[in-house]
């Protein structure tokens, strides 16, 4: 072995590793400045992207997919409220929860038409996303 990877002896960890990690340096970080503020960015940015799609959605729907009545244009305009108020309040711990509820909400409404099932599966699947990449950054 030559350079930096040389072994002691009596010791299997590379030279300058005292603490055990590779090479003496500290644990690696994910690199942001401000890892809870992102992931709060990346929760925001989810659900202000589901409120924007739930409302431009009505009017194809509608022409497209037949009849999507008046409760079900109330319950898309309810909750893409709602998305946009949750985003607002992504520093409050119970935001994430509530999120999640959203979805199911979201899915819920399929029972209203069809494709509002469909837009509850795809953005639960992007918030399962959110929800890991949370996981990962924040520990």
């Amino acid at each position: 072995m030559t350079g930096p990877e040389r072994v002691t002896a009596g010791d299997d960890r590379p030279a300058g590793a005292a603490d055990g990690t590779p090479g003496g340096r500290p644990p690696r970080r994910s690199g942001l400045r401000n890892p809870e503020r992102a992931v709060r960015g990346l929760g925001a940015g989810t659900l202000s992207l589901e409120a924007l799609v739930l409302v431009l959605a009505i009017q194809p729907i509608r022409v497209v997919g037949g009849d999507l009545g008046g409760a079900a244009i109330g319950a898309v305009v309810a909750l893409a409220v709602a998305a946009v108020l949750l985003a607002g309040m992504m520093r409050r711990p119970w935001a994430w929860h509530a999120g999640t509820a959203l979805q199911g909400l979201l899915m819920l409404a399929g029972l209203l038409h069809w494709s509002l099932l469909v837009l509850g599966v795809v953005f639960a699947l992007v918030w399962a996303y959110a929800l890991h990449v949370r996981r990962v950054i924040l520990g």
